[in-house]
């Protein structure tokens, strides 16, 4: 079923994990989809042909959307591709690893705008573009709420997102307009089949999680089905 048919949407960081299959479900689903990447013209290029084979409409563009001035060329990609948005995912994220003693200024700097300020970034220069009835959906983590030693900088600002969505729901409520989170928690991956099972086994679903379990999440979000929910966090942790 296209739950999302006829919908405009921007996925930031759509080309890889969670924002390349929220990019194609949502393509799917029977929206219009602009992606943009930042570096990995490789996966860009795959993202671009997978998007062309669900259908015409779509576009995959480059961007650093912790920087201001591309940020604002990226929505003017959206307004002519798109002419409005429907739905913003605001995926793009870093993780990092340091003991807080060996925490420099600039590694710090470096996950606070891309895991944080680009979501700020991106949503404020969207605003013209999103219509009543849009939605917002920033990806986050579960671990904001947990902690997690040696990342300090990656839970301040997975926390952080919390707050910004929680206070752009209630001011961009009055519009319209919807903001809700999306809280994975361990996404299966390159990790040592020891790391997997002690992680696995801390989950109620004794497993982990997939990029597409998080993407179905996003799509309940963009679509119709979730018209009076807002501010909300949505964990997707199996159970962690």
């Amino acid at each position: 079923m296209k739950i999302v048919a006829g919908k405009r949407v921007l996925v930031t960081g759509g080309t890889r994990g969670i924002g390349r299959a929220t990019a194609l479900a949502l393509a799917r689903a029977g929206a219009r989809v602009v992606v943009c990447y930042r570096s990995d013209k490789t996966a860009a290029e795959e993202v671009a042909a997978e998007l062309r084979l669900i259908g015409p409409g779509h576009r995959v563009v480059r961007s650093d959307v912790t920087d201001e001035q591309r940020t604002a060329r990226l929505i003017g990609v959206c307004r002519d591709t798109l002419v409005g948005l429907d739905v913003l995912v605001n995926n793009v994220g870093v993780d990092g690893a340091a003991p807080v003693d060996r925490l420099s200024a600039c590694e710090w700097r470096r996950v606070i705008d891309t895991d944080l300020t680009a979501a700020y970034l991106v949503t404020r220069a969207a605003l013209p573009l999103l219509s009543p009835g849009a939605s917002v959906i920033n990806i986050g983590a579960s671990a904001a709420l947990r902690g997690r030693p040696a990342a300090a900088h990656y839970t301040a600002a997975k926390s952080a997102l919390i707050g910004l969505t929680r206070s752009l729901a209630k001011e961009l409520g009055p519009r319209g307009i919807r903001v809700n989170l999306v809280a994975p928690g361990v996404i299966a991956a390159d990790l040592p089949v020891e790391v997997c099972n002690r992680l696995r086994a801390m989950t109620a679903l004794d497993r982990l999680g997939t990029p597409d379990d998080v993407a179905k999440a996003v799509l309940f979000l963009a679509s119709d089905l979730s018209a009076y929910i807002s501010g909300v966090t949505l964990h997707v942790d199996g159970g962690m």
